[in-house]
């Protein structure tokens, strides 16, 4: 099958892009929501257009797009106001309640009311992570862009602290931090309603 990408819609796109390009990881973000309560309300919420850019400067990039009213995501208008986030690697074990953080709510709502996840303080970083998450990125925002007719947004986002839990660190080599995939169990993301978990890690040597 060839399949000339002009004559498909952009939602047919969509659902062609997500189960070809596959696994992908998620990003589990919360924000703080500025909704002039005297207490602090998160937001949390998954993204799998998600990916590592750069690490010189050390940069993260989600793509959002509208929320089905045609508004931002609370992502979106959170880190313009606030310029921060935080962003989690969940583990396959956490796969239902990923889901669950997905539900589009009214601005304000907090995901976490509806779930046993509970916060911490990320130590030097002005918002809480993720207690049940072996890693968070402390992130700052970087860069904005807009593309297409939708249109689609990419945050770009500057990674300022790493929490990783310390159950998770392979402490064979006592020079180099090196981190085992098996121990953080990483959920990923396939396309329509469906996840996916790592089989065994496997090392080859690259060519010189």
């Amino acid at each position: 099958m060839l399949l000339n990408f002009s004559n498909y819609s952009s939602a047919q796109r969509y659902h062609l892009m997500t189960q070809t390009i596959v696994p992908r990881p998620i990003a589990w973000v919360l924000t703080q929501s500025d909704n002039n309560s005297p207490n602090k309300v998160y937001n949390l919420a998954p993204f799998s257009y998600f990916t590592a850019v750069s690490s010189d400067p050390a940069i993260l990039m989600l793509s959002l797009g509208k929320k089905p009213n045609g508004d931002n995501k609370d992502t979106l208008t959170n880190v313009l106001k606030n310029k921060k986030m935080v962003i989690h690697i969940a583990s396959d074990d956490q796969a239902e309640i990923v889901t669950q953080t997905a539900a589009t709510l009214d601005y304000g709502d907090s995901e976490l009311f509806a779930t046993d996840l509970t916060t911490t303080a990320f130590d030097d970083f002005p918002l809480p992570r993720l207690e049940q998450c072996h890693i968070a990125y402390g992130c700052e925002l970087y860069e904005i862009k807009e593309i297409g007719d939708l249109p689609q947004t990419l945050i770009f986002v500057e990674i300022k602290r790493l929490y990783i839990n310390d159950q998770v660190l392979n402490t064979e080599d006592p020079d180099r931090i090196n981190i085992a995939a098996d121990k953080i169990k990483p959920l990923a993301r396939l396309g329509g309603g469906e996840y996916a978990s790592i089989t065994a890690p496997f090392s080859l040597k690259r060519p010189d």
